[in-house]
């Protein structure tokens, strides 16, 4: 019985108590996983294990104790947001990312962008290093409300705003669905997909650039949009954010988000 040809029959003392043989593997076989997840790609992943604060926060003496338990590879922004609008989910796992009261006041997750700070905006995720960015969340009550997420050259979730980006958005007002967003060169596209948008709901959202720097949009690893070619060589960073168009918080989870690139384009 050898592995380069399979198990082929029920002989021998490991030999499952299978009843109608013989058998034969046809599938490799790995008895270590690989030291690292692909030597082609450079990859980091967040799982909010610390909470983001707002950038003065963070940038305190590392003696204050607020510096010490904030999240150092992220932080927040928006208007009217403060360190206590970004909570631990309390029965749901991740962060919980609230505006403030007023009509128009916003939430925002990205990475620190203070200079060589975190490598989540250290290392460059341009439009030609086949990006892929990752992302769960999960609703709450979903009326007056906007939600974006995805891969922009500013935090706003107005799509004029950003020459180039690829990003998924939902606004309570207009949508019933979420929408795909790519900008090239400054000209907008705004895709409707064929997933609702449900309040209480996970989603996973992956937006993959391929080798011909066109965008491929993935919600709940089904494939909805493909862009056309980018802009070549943008660099681009990942927001999340919430806003609210009333006179009330609103809010969403996040879970976690990943994002990787080749390491040489």
């Amino acid at each position: 019985m050898g592995l380069a040809k399979g198990l082929r029959s029920l002989k021998g003392p490991a030999a499952p108590p299978y009843e109608n043989g013989p058998f034969e593997w046809d599938q490799h076989v790995t008895f270590q996983k690989p030291a690292v997840e692909s030597y082609k790609r450079y990859t980091l992943e967040e799982n909010f294990e610390k909470i983001p604060q707002l950038n003065a926060t963070i940038d305190q003496v590392y003696t204050t104790e607020a510096a010490r338990v904030a999240n150092t590879s992220f932080e927040i922004l928006g208007t009217n947001v403060a360190d206590a609008n970004i909570t631990f989910a309390s029965t749901i796992g991740g962060i919980e990312i609230k505006t403030a009261t007023a009509s128009a006041d916003q939430a925002i997750v990205l990475p620190h962008l203070d200079t060589n700070y975190s490598a989540w905006t250290g290392i460059k995720w341009g439009t030609e290093n086949q990006v892929i960015w990752e992302c769960v969340i999960r609703t709450d009550a979903i009326t007056n409300i906007v939600i974006w997420a995805g891969l922009k050259l500013t935090n706003t979730s107005v799509i004029a705003t950003d020459d180039d980006q690829v990003m998924f958005r939902f606004d309570a007002a207009a949508d019933t669905y979420w929408n795909m967003i790519d900008s090239i060169g400054g000209t907008d596209t705004a895709t409707i997909s064929d997933v609702t948008v449900v309040a209480n709901t996970n989603y996973y959202f992956r937006i993959e650039i391929d080798s011909d720097r066109k965008a491929h949009f993935f919600i709940n690893n089904q494939e909805k949009h493909i862009s056309g070619a980018l802009t070549n060589d943008v660099d681009l960073i990942p927001y999340v954010g919430v806003q609210t168009a009333t006179t009330a918080a609103k809010k969403i989870n996040l879970v976690k988000e990943k994002i990787s690139r080749i390491i040489f384009e």
